[in-house]
């Protein structure tokens, strides 16, 4: 029983980041706002970067889900946890609010350490 959640976790995690990418790619200036750090004139670039970075994650998350198996997705969200650890630490040093760096970025890292959990079950 523990394995479809399990795998189940992981699938929703790696296509949301997918999602979270493509969004990036495609309406920057509202994925920036989302993230809790609203865009400004002439970040396109690093928009796009963000928007790459966060599509590549996705796809190498479902290539070792499928590929490798669970316990490499285990300990690829143990280390993809530090992203959005990261990102909580951004958004509170970027004047952005705290609701978003905690409800969002933080609460993600921590269903990511879960996610790993449960897989490491596996």
């Amino acid at each position: 029983m523990l394995s479809p959640i399990a795998y189940g976790l992981a699938v929703v995690l790696d296509l949301f980041i997918l999602f979270i990418g493509f969004r990036f790619l495609t309406a920057p200036g509202a994925a920036a706002a989302g993230y809790g750090v609203p865009a400004k004139d002439g970040d396109s670039a690093y928009l796009t970067i963000k928007g790459w970075r966060d599509v590549t994650y996705g796809v190498m998350g479902l290539a070792l889900l499928f590929f490798v198996g669970a316990h490499a997705q285990a300990w690829y969200m143990l280390v993809a946890a530090i992203m959005p650890f990261a990102d909580t630490v951004i958004v509170l040093r970027h004047g952005g609010a705290k609701a978003v760096a905690f409800g969002v970025h933080f609460a993600t890292a921590v269903v990511l350490l879960i996610s790993a959990a449960l897989l490491f079950l596996v």
